[in-house]
């Protein structure tokens, strides 16, 4: 009996303790959704940053990682990055791009590309991508903001010259990416009357 008795104990320690270690408890699920949604709710579009305040190089693989972290169809990861940090570059670009002007003010830009022959969708998943990589500026204390060169032809052009890309590799989004310069105020887009349930 006692054998047993202390099996029953052992048993019990061991299942707490792992229960507890993998941060399984009800407050640490909840405090991690709260992190989640609150990273989700507070980001925002910046467009304007500290000109001469790089970005560290691990926050950069941060972003990244996050980044590749989406979902993709057929699990196929058709995106491809390229970091831009170099000044005229930077500058050149957004004198040639219409929507991207705050090129000039960042410190650094990240590409996100897809490969056409891994996907023919690819803009779906470099998408899903790119909405990752502005919540993890979000939550690394960094401001971005997405400038469309998919579909627009003429912006393609201008990204694949800058950066040499591959005739299968299509730009999706430039986005710059620094530290932000005043006020950013996140937008409150909820609205009731654009949901459904089960029928129009």
């Amino acid at each position: 009996m006692k054998t047993i008795k202390y099996i029953s104990i052992f048993a019990l320690c061991t299942a707490t303790a792992l229960f507890t270690s993998c941060g399984n408890t009800p407050e640490s699920t909840s405090s991690k959704n709260g992190d989640t949604l609150s990273v989700i709710h507070s980001r925002k579009s910046v467009r304007s940053f500290i000109k001469d305040r790089p970005v560290e190089k691990d926050k950069i693989e941060t972003l990244l990682k996050a980044a590749m972290a989406a979902p993709s169809g057929r699990d196929t990861r058709p995106w491809e990055f390229v970091v831009i940090d170099d000044r005229e570059m930077l500058d050149r670009m957004a004198e040639a791009l219409p929507t991207a002007k705050t090129l000039a003010d960042a410190p650094m830009a990240i590409v996100v590309c897809g490969d056409t022959a891994r996907s023919f969708y690819w803009y779906l998943d470099c998408s899903a991508a790119t909405q990752n990589l502005l919540l993890a500026a979000e939550a690394s204390g960094l401001g971005a903001v997405w400038t469309a060169a998919y579909p627009y032809t003429e912006r393609m052009q201008i990204v694949v010259e800058n950066t040499n890309m591959p005739a299968h590799i299509l730009p999706l989004a430039v986005v710059p990416v620094g530290y932000p310069e005043g006020e950013h105020t996140p937008k409150d887009k909820f609205d009731a009357s654009r949901i459904r349930y089960n029928k129009w």
